[in-house]
């Protein structure tokens, strides 16, 4: 928010929204302006620690805000075995029972972002309807307070880093009531101690001081796992995690060196943890026993690795794998800037970059891996990270460095595959920092996951390629010309496999007076039905020159791929267009029927017989179908990925597609192949190709006076 006003109002909103629906924890992701990227701006109920791996959002992430946003609906989890079902990556990186609501914030210009609550563990399966009433009605309110503070461009600035609210005290205390208060504790058996939501030790008493050994030790402001050796298996850390989150009290035992056995029972509310230590009577075996000079790695750690790991196993192609560092790791520690590299050829090349300067990423570019003035080239030639933590470190073995980037420290990140180099991911910070010990651990453990994901991602892109170049030297690179018809002919291929499939289509100039017209589909998305497909072409186009009808073009190509035995099958329409008279002659092979959008805007699903598909029966007939194409009217031609739909019926898909070219307004054939489209151009899991293809007859001109 651009001041304290709004934001104190949007504070107060988001606290509303958590008194009023119950909710233990809640949080305000806003929609950036510059890129599909949701930030986490203000949120209460939990660490800010806890969210930081997703404190930045992308929009089209599989997660409960993201999705909120991306569809415009109320997303619900009542519980972890929900959670894991519908959205494993967020259930690996937050293993509690617990139960979340995201919503989506739009005030009718656009989408502002979502709503997150979290309820504790133990809410009923489903929100009530007052409760999914008070849950958009905070969002109404939220989106009101967010249009209320526009940026000129009509944007809301996301906070860098997100505000975290305390809720107010549940009563306020004079002076001998809060010392009667520290007097009931110390008289408690054992030892009592506070722990703020971040885990910080707030208050402690005396025995919990003689329980602990931490005379000697300053345990107020710390974390007890920080300043107390034998609590530092991530095990204790994770009961202090699930506490918090589902707010139910648990407990734990541990050895205090070299004998004592404590048990700690952790009581939860929305301000902190109240901590009740008491030695106990009975052995365990020990979890896990660590030298004092040893530091393991935190609890919330593994399950942010855990967590950033899942997404990487998702990244497809290298662009999604640099987005993702972008978007989630670099943000999740806390660095300013990032550029990655990928080795080819015995040089380093950019494959993306944040917050660096166009100087510092020239300078570098297509560096030799022989090089000796690079950070990445010695990191790759070593196989260890480095870590630079000041920027007087840094100019020591790199004199200028700093300088040229304006990063004060750094850690460098080698990406090694079975020892073979595959790039370097360096993470910058405009601050100098010191890296911990278990900071370096998990981000080399990082390092490894996000080199075998590159590597898998530069594959993929290749055969993606590949099967880009088949496909594109296949189908036509053009269409010629047709007098008195403009035409239109789109391509979109899945996004599944290999990114190649049988879909074609082809317009082919017979003579100064007609035309064929010609879409097809063989089964299959492989090499295969893309070679059955380039045959099936050809042989359209041989038949159709040769002055072939349209029932015999389809007869011949069904005879001739029939021969071939493919085990594969194939749709095909074939039209052919008188250009004196726009009659055009119509046959089809089992494929889906075309469209004639007449010219005063109405449009019919036109009766074709389908025939038979090719490649079943050698001796199968094909009957063909006049129609006329008068002046402003537009032939549609398509695949059946353009209307199938899982549990759709086919022929209200057909229906519902007419009725969107009905509905389009009046405009050129490349406008109505967009409006066609537009639901599935942007799908990020198209199960089929599409292939369309519109033929609109233009107007007649007038004959000038003799």
């Amino acid at each position: 928010m651009s001041d304290g006003a709004g934001s104190d109002a949007v504070d107060r909103a988001l606290l509303r929204a958590m008194r009023e629906t119950g909710a233990s924890a809640g949080g305000l992701y806003v929609l950036a302006a510059d890129e599909p990227v949701l930030h986490l701006t203000v949120m209460s109920g939990v660490p800010a620690l806890f969210l930081e791996p997703w404190s930045r959002v992308a929009l089209a992430a599989p997660i409960p805000v993201a999705v909120a946003t991306r569809q415009q609906r109320l997303v619900w989890a009542a519980d972890h075995q929900q959670m894991t079902r519908d959205y494993p990556r967020t259930a690996v990186a937050v293993p509690y029972d617990f139960a979340l609501a995201a919503a989506p914030i739009s005030d009718g210009t656009g989408h502002r972002g979502a709503l997150l609550l979290l309820w504790p563990a133990g809410h009923p399966p489903q929100l009530s309807a007052d409760e999914a009433e008070t849950v958009r009605a905070g969002c109404r309110r939220l989106a009101a307070l967010l249009a209320k503070r526009p940026l000129p461009d009509g944007e809301v600035p996301p906070a860098e880093v997100p505000r975290v609210l305390s809720p107010p005290p549940v009563r306020a205390v004079g002076q001998e009531e809060a010392l009667a208060a520290v007097d009931y504790v110390e008289r408690l058996p054992g030892g009592c101690c506070a722990l703020d939501l971040d885990g910080r030790i707030t208050l402690v008493t005396t025995g919990a001081e003689e329980l602990l050994g931490g005379k000697d030790t300053r345990l107020i402001g710390s974390h007890p796992w920080e300043v107390l050796p034998w609590l530092r298996d991530p095990v204790f850390e994770d009961r202090y995690r699930a506490a918090v989150i589902s707010r139910r009290p648990t407990s734990f035992t541990a050895l205090r060196p070299p004998e004592q056995w404590l048990t700690f029972r952790l009581f939860p509310d929305a301000r902190g943890l109240s901590v009740w230590i008491t030695p106990s009577g009975e052995e365990h075996d020990p979890v896990a026993s660590y030298p004092a000079e040893s530091v393991p790695v935190r609890a919330g750690q593994i399950y942010h690795v855990l967590h950033l790991s899942a997404a990487l196993t998702e990244a497809v192609g290298v662009q999604d794998v640099v987005d993702l560092v972008a978007d989630q790791i670099v943000p999740a520690f806390g660095a300013q800037g990032m550029l990655m590299y990928a080795a080819e050829a015995g040089r380093l090349h950019t494959i993306g970059h944040r917050g660096y300067p166009a100087g510092a990423i020239a300078a570098f570019e297509g560096v030799a891996l022989s090089a000796a003035n690079s950070p990445a080239v010695h990191a790759l030639a070593t196989g260890e990270p480095s870590f630079f933590s000041s920027p007087e470190e840094l100019e020591r073995i790199y004199p200028g460095l700093p300088h040229l980037t304006g990063k004060a420290a750094r850690a460098v990140l080698p990406l090694i595959v079975s020892g073979r180099p595959v790039g370097c991911c360096i993470l910058g910070y405009t601050r100098p920092r010191a890296f911990s010990v278990e900071e370096r651990q998990v981000l080399t453990s990082l390092a490894g996951l996000i080199a075998q994901a590159l590597d898998r991602a530069r594959l993929y892109d290749t055969k993606q390629q590949l099967a880009h170049d088949l496909q594109a030297g296949l189908l036509p690179h053009s269409l010629p010309p047709v007098p008195g018809f403009a035409v239109a002919a789109r391509y979109l291929p899945s996004t599944r496999g290999m990114d190649i499939g049988g879909d074609f289509y082809d317009l082919i100039r017979l003579g100064e007076d007609s035309v064929a017209a010609v879409i097809g589909d063989v089964q299959g998305h492989n090499a295969a039905a893309a070679a059955l497909m380039g045959q099936a072409r050809t042989a359209v186009h041989a038949y159709a020159t040769a002055g072939a009808s349209p029932a015999e073009v389809l007869a011949r190509t069904n005879r001739l791929l029939t021969d071939l035995d493919p085990d594969l099958f194939t749709s095909c329409l074939y039209v052919h267009i008188d250009l004196r008279t726009r009659q055009a002659c119509l046959a089809s092979a089992g494929h889906p029927p075309p469209l004639l959008r007449h010219p005063d805007g109405h449009t019919t699903v036109l009766d074709v017989p389908p025939g038979l598909l090719l490649g079943i029966e050698p001796d199968a007939r094909y009957d063909a179908t006049q129609i006329a194409l008068p002046p402003e009217s537009v032939l549609v031609l398509y695949t059946d990925g353009l209307v199938e739909a899982p549990g759709v019926d086919l022929d209200r898909a057909v229906a519902d597609l007419a009725e969107r070219l009905d509905a389009a307004p009046s405009q050129g054939p490349d406008g109505l192949a967009d409006a066609l489209l537009q639901n599935r151009q942007d799908e990020a899991d198209r199960q089929d190709d599409v292939a369309l293809m519109l033929l609109a007859a233009r107007p007649i001109a007038p004959t000038a006076a003799a």
